[in-house]
């Protein structure tokens, strides 16, 4: 497994050039990046210009979010959609073939049953148009009870139920973006974590929770840095991970209000240094 920066999680605001040198300075591997940003830097300046900007640092483009609005209307979708062969085919040419999104954990219109063929019949086609490029699409679920609470319908948001839409979508090169807090967030356990392969696993978040807040009080967008609280076992999640032979990225999403106000640098120091706290890094760097 390797250390990748994720800056928007971070609340950082800044160009690819500016991330990469990031997570250079403070020993990541890699950055989680935006397709659509590296789609109109190739259009302007050329691909190899892209792909120089990840060579002299030795950091690798490590996951990219999928750019498809496939929960709204059916246009937009669509649309999304047919723009999604080019960036599959920038995303092979940067060896970088991990794509992610995030699922909803209910519904205020579509009941279960129909919320799941809705989702089986908009993330097929996306599987689909990835497939012939080897890109792998990481679904994640939402474990927070507060926020499954303000829903009409409860939808999927453990790794059970994620496991049985991926076999109903049927495409081969779909699994989970396991985020660690939403693993936590649906009582999810070191078994479950046995129960998948490295295949199964495209991308890792890793945060903790707030120390002092009722399990079902816990709010999805406030967390911590990994091992700040030591509410969540991290170092038994990674080390289940590394049990399956994962050996992919992972990055840090903590949400974190203590890192407001911090400069760039402040805050991906800290990231790492909460990494390396809880064993997921070497300390060399």
């Amino acid at each position: 497994m390797y250390a990748s920066l994720s800056a928007p999680a971070l609340g950082i605001k800044a160009p690819l050039l500016e991330v990469i040198g990031l997570a250079r300075k403070y020993g990541f591997a890699g950055v989680d990046f935006d397709m659509v940003e590296v789609a109109n830097l190739s259009s302007k300046n050329g691909f190899d210009f892209v792909k120089r900007l990840f060579e002299p640092a030795s950091v690798r483009p490590s996951v990219w979010a999928l750019p498809v609005e496939w929960r709204g209307d059916q246009a937009s979708y669509e649309a999304g959609l047919a723009e999604l062969p080019h960036y599959a085919e920038l995303a092979t040419q940067l060896d970088c073939r991990r794509a992610v999104t995030v699922m909803r954990p209910g519904s205020d219109e579509r009941p279960f049953e129909e919320n799941f063929r809705f989702h089986v019949d908009r993330l097929g086609p996306i599987a689909e148009a990835l497939k012939p490029y080897g890109v792998r699409l990481g679904i994640e679920v939402i474990g927070v009870p507060s926020l499954r609470r303000t829903f009409k319908h409860e939808f999927i948001y453990t790794l059970g139920g994620l496991a049985d839409l991926v076999a109903a979508i049927g495409a081969g090169n779909v699994g989970v973006l396991l985020d660690s807090y939403h693993w936590y967030t649906s009582r999810g356990t070191i078994a479950d974590l046995a129960r998948l392969n490295s295949e199964h696993v495209v991308h890792v978040h890793l945060n903790d929770a707030v120390a002092g807040v009722a399990f079902e009080e816990l709010e999805d967008l406030v967390r911590c840095l990994p091992g700040e609280s030591g509410v969540i076992d991290l170092p038994g999640f990674l080390n289940g991970l590394r049990q399956i032979g994962y050996d992919g990225p992972f990055s840090v999403e903590p949400f974190s209000q203590r890192l407001k106000g911090m400069s760039s640098d402040g805050i991906v120091q800290e990231t790492m240094s909460s990494l390396r706290k809880i064993g997921a890094v070497d300390g060399a760097r």
